[in-house]
């Protein structure tokens, strides 16, 4: 299986997405990608980089980079971290390309979540990994 994790700016929610999901599915292929170019080359934010690890989840190596059109064909899966963030790279989809594209928090129906928050601007770094990791064990039951 291979997923795409996509956020803003591929700082903190989607790169964060990534390395859990990495964590606890490493048999899976996992990457992330920003709608906007602002931060592309960049490590993730230090805050949200602190904060998984002091959970045990590694982060270093990531860098950020912007959404492509290829990334549909590359991934058997996208997962946006809110509905923009879906609405932006809907507008490139490939014509004829069926690739799914899901909310991540659409794998944690029980949290009535209907976004993933952003750390960056809610300062909650540890509330949104609280929620990624409810979101990535969803999606590991659903896909096994």
């Amino acid at each position: 299986m291979r997923i795409l994790c996509v956020c803003l700016g591929n700082i903190c929610r989607s790169p964060s997405a990534e390395a859990v999901l990495r964590h606890i599915a490493p048999q899976w292929q996992i990457d992330s990608a920003g709608t906007s170019g602002w931060h592309v080359g960049e490590a993730p934010y230090a805050p949200m980089q602190a904060a998984a690890r002091a959970r045990g989840i590694a982060m270093q190596g990531q860098r950020a980079r912007q959404f492509s059109p290829d990334d549909f064909n590359r991934f058997d899966l996208i997962l946006t971290m809110d509905a923009q963030n879906r609405t932006d790279i809907e507008v490139l989809r490939p014509k004829g390309n069926q690739t799914p594209v899901h909310l991540f928090t659409d794998y944690a129906p029980q949290t009535g979540a209907t976004h993933m928050p952003d750390p960056y601007y809610t300062r909650d770094f540890d509330g949104c990994l609280d929620l990624i990791e409810t979101c990535a064990q969803g999606l590991l039951a659903q896909l096994g």
